[in-house]
């Protein structure tokens, strides 16, 4: 008898469920339980607190780079408005009616 013959009928006297011969197991033995279910809740816990961190870590990076580049563009008008107030001061002392 050749390999596929001998799987072909394998498969024949286990494949029909409603033989007599053929045990079938009550649900509550293959249901998960308690133990599958705190596992699944753990799992979906694990996955909120994560998605949680997740969120605030990408918020407080966007604001640390807002905050970054308005420190930026303060320092940048403080130095024009430095500029500005040295030019007006050497303009007085060293303008032509200065007396030098």
């Amino acid at each position: 008898m050749s390999v596929s013959a001998l799987a072909t009928r394998i498969l024949a006297e286990t494949g029909n469920p409603s033989s007599p011969g053929v045990q079938t197991v009550p649900d509550s033995v293959v249901t998960p339980g308690w133990i599958g279910f705190l596992a699944i809740f753990g799992v979906a816990l694990a996955t909120v607190f994560l998605i949680v961190d997740m969120t605030r870590r990408v918020r407080r990076t966007r604001y640390r780079g807002e905050v970054r580049e308005q420190i930026e563009a303060e320092r940048e008008e403080a130095a024009r408005a430095a500029a500005g107030l040295d030019d007006e001061l050497r303009g007085e002392t060293d303008g032509p009616g200065s007396g030098r």
